[in-house]
Formats: C-alpha cells, structure tokens, sequence
C-alpha cells in the first residue's frame, strides 16, 4: 500500500518554511513546517480502486509524471518573495525537473551543437518555467514546461549558433523552408523551386532566396582542419593547403612602408618625378614636357633617384645592393 502524505490546508496554518525530500518511487510526501509546532502531515492511503485525483480533478500517472512537482509549485507559489525557505524549495524542484530538461535536449542531439551546451539552455529554460507556471491556471506543469524549455532551446539554435550575423526574418524564413521543401517534394515528386516555395508560403521570391543563400552562413568550414584525401599517402589535406595562395601584393605593402619615409627625404624635383612616373603612370617624354627639360634629364633622374632608394633600403637592412 502506498502512502501519500498531503498538506494540511487548513486556513489557520500558514506555511514557514518547506522540507521537500527527493520522492522515490514507493512515496510522496511533502513536510510543512508551521513556526509554533512541528511539521504536520495529512496521511490518506491508496486502495485498488486507481490513483487519488488532485485538487484540479486529475490523477496523479506514477513516477513516469511531474504530476507529483505540481503540490510543491503550489506551495511554492503560496510562499512570500521573501521567505527564508522559498529557495530551497525552489531548488528542490527545479531539481526534480532536471531530467525532463535532458530528455528534451537530446530531442536536438546531432544538430552541429555540443550536448552539454544543449543540456545547459534546457535546463535553464526549465528554470523559467519553475518561476513562471501559475498553479491557478489550471493546466498541468508538464503542458507549460515542455514548450517553454523548447522554445529555449529553438531561441539557442536561432540566435547563438549562427556563424555570420544574420536578419531574424531571414532566420525564421530559414526555418520554414525545410518543412516546406519537404512537402512540396512529396506533393510534385521532385525538389520545389525557389518560386514554388516562396508561393507555398506567401512570401516575396526575394526573401526566400536571401534565406536559402543565407543558410551557407550556419556553419563555417574551418580552413585547417577540413579533412580530405591524399592521392598517395591517403592522410588528411588542409584545406588551405588545397585552395590557398600567397597574396603578392603583401609584399608591395612591405616596400612601400620601407621606401616612404626615405622618399620624404628627397628634393621636390626628384619626388615630383617620381610622382607623375610610378603614380600618375606618365611617359618619360610627358614628364619632360611637363617640367621643360629633355627626355634624357628624365631618365637620369629617375636612374639616380632609384638607385639611392636602393642603396639605402638595403643598407638599413644590413645588405648589399644587387648590381643594376
């Protein structure tokens, strides 16, 4: 015979602190602690006829249900914010819930996402729901929780595990096209196109395009841990070592930022020259008529200049000049 131990609910007895041990799957009790005497518990036994109803009318299923959680959340709401034992019963039964939070984390195992991460943001929204359900309300505290730790979970996947920033709308739209595709593919007997999906779901082509481009944008590939096949040793390939180049114009940055200051320090004429030769990409003949001398002035000016930057560039450097 199973004993369930009830609270007493008399008007004159107010709650002053809570006991709430871990039910197991013989009992279920709760312990109310009154300030002028010692705990006081209400016994009614259970005979074949089937499980007592609770205040609302329906039955408690046995330990497979968080039936049992709903008398301490109703105590839990009939305690002030700040009675000394409202966080311990508070913690109790967020507890008691945790593996309801787990069981709905491994709905979304196998999703790019760690399980730990998942358990987490379960769990937390279990923590919500402890502090949100109303026991007034009528419905059970399982019919609340499920979809309130599920919703924690699909905010986790919609706002956090995104690689590259992307709209909201874009994401929600995202999230609609899989069922969609999939409807339409059993409906036509072939993949939709994107026209046929956006008119399944009312929407602009547009904005479906943008969220089909956009789920490239879920996940990156990392560059050098990207496993791939070796034609002759058959070991793993780096991608960067299968697609990448070096950039040449690195090093033009290199000698530029190492001429600068010591084409600063010549004559106006020589950088003048200099100028309207490597920059504004005039011929020596233009240049020549620009400042009124011959072609072949250009030219020495221009060899002189060169090979004093040279000689310099070098010798901060501690090297010799190759021969021109």
């Amino acid at each position: 015979m199973v004993l369930i131990q009830q609270l007493d609910r008399s008007p004159s007895t107010r709650p002053a602190s809570t006991i709430v041990p871990v039910a197991d799957s013989h009992e279920h009790r709760i312990t109310m602690r009154t300030p002028d005497r010692p705990p006081r518990l209400v016994t009614r036994s259970l005979d074949s006829a089937g499980p007592a109803p609770d205040r609302r009318g329906r039955q408690y299923r046995g330990t497979d249900s968080y039936d049992d959680v709903e008398p301490h959340l109703a105590a839990l709401a009939a305690m002030d914010p700040d009675h000394p034992g409202r966080e311990v019963l508070r913690k109790n039964i967020i507890a008691q819930c945790v593996p309801l939070a787990d069981h709905i984390a491994r709905r979304y195992s196998g999703r790019g996402e760690w399980d730990d991460d998942l358990m987490q943001v379960a769990r937390i929204g279990v923590i919500h729901a402890v502090d949100r359900f109303d026991p007034t309300r009528g419905s059970s505290f399982v019919a609340f929780a499920v979809p309130t730790v599920m919703g924690e979970v699909r905010r986790h996947f919609r706002d956090k595990t995104w690689a590259v920033r992307v709209p909201r709308r874009t994401k929600e739209i995202q999230l609609m096209i899989g069922d969609t595709v999939e409807r339409l593919a059993q409906r036509n007997g072939r993949m939709p196109k994107s026209r046929e999906i956006a008119a399944e779901l009312t929407l602009p082509v547009e904005e479906v395009v943008q969220a089909l481009v956009a789920a490239n944008g879920y996940q990156t590939t990392p560059m050098s841990t990207l496993p791939g096949t070796d034609s002759e040793e058959n070991t793993a390939t780096a991608l960067a070592e299968r697609v990448g180049v070096e950039e040449p114009r690195y090093e033009q940055v290199e000698q530029f930022l190492a001429v600068q200051p010591l084409v600063q320090q010549l004559p106006e004429r020589e950088r003048r020259v200099l100028g309207m030769r490597f920059f504004e990409y005039r011929t020596q003949t233009q240049i020549a008529q620009e400042l009124g001398i011959s072609q072949m002035q250009v030219s020495r000016i221009l060899s002189r200049t060169l090979d004093r930057l040279r000689e310099q560039v070098y010798a901060e450097v501690g090297d010799t000049a190759p021969a021109a």
